[in-house]
């Protein structure tokens, strides 16, 4: 049963999906949730189908105070890291939320402030916060239509299915195509054994 952390705060909760993939963006996501509305479905994004996913997310859209949910591109993850990229996702989610949070819940263990705003890292929070399970599923869900939209420029990659992640296929495919515009220089994008011309 996931809880609501203290209703008498503005609580934004925000979760990232995508840091593993060798391709796409890393994508972050934050919420503010109303104080009553029932999730009875609602948990981590992982744990749910894909339609599941689809069928909360208008649910949570149409019912929160407010969410936003940005992109950091391959270019700027090759420059500053996925773990920096992957923050600063999250903040650009929390600027462009239309309510200021007086809290910010994020799921994991890593995080730097968001100005004066309080926040609290919670591993696995996206199976303990309401507001954490929240964003994460706005965040699987508008990644995965982001790669499934560059699918169709790039089909050989298979990114409808393997949403820029390291399958086997994936990878495959990488070392017979090359690389697209989409991947991550900095990732290792084939076993150490392989060369890849970048």
């Amino acid at each position: 049963m996931l809880i609501r952390f203290n209703p008498s705060l503005i609580i934004a909760g925000t979760d990232e999906a995508g840091r593993g993939c060798l391709a796409g963006p890393v994508t972050a996501a934050a919420v503010i949730l109303d104080g009553h509305t029932e999730y009875e479905q609602l948990n981590d994004s992982k744990k749910l189908s894909v339609g599941l996913r689809n069928m909360i997310r208008p649910l949570i859209e149409q019912h929160a105070i407010c969410y936003s949910v940005a992109h950091l591109h391959p270019e700027t993850i090759d420059e500053i890291n996925i773990l920096n990229a992957s923050i600063e996702a999250m903040h650009h989610a929390l600027s462009d939320l239309k309510q200021n949070p007086e809290k910010i819940l994020v799921d994991g263990n890593r995080f730097k402030p968001y100005g004066a705003v309080p926040y609290e890292c919670v591993i696995k929070g996206d199976g303990k916060y309401l507001s954490i399970a929240a964003a994460s599923v706005l965040a699987k869900t508008y990644r995965d239509a982001y790669m499934e939209k560059i699918h169709e420029e790039y089909p050989m990659y298979n990114w409808k299915k393997n949403k820029g992640y390291p399958t086997a296929e994936h990878r495959e495919a990488i070392k017979k195509y090359g690389v697209s515009p989409y991947h991550r220089k900095s990732f290792q994008l084939l076993p150490k054994q392989l060369k890849l011309e970048l």
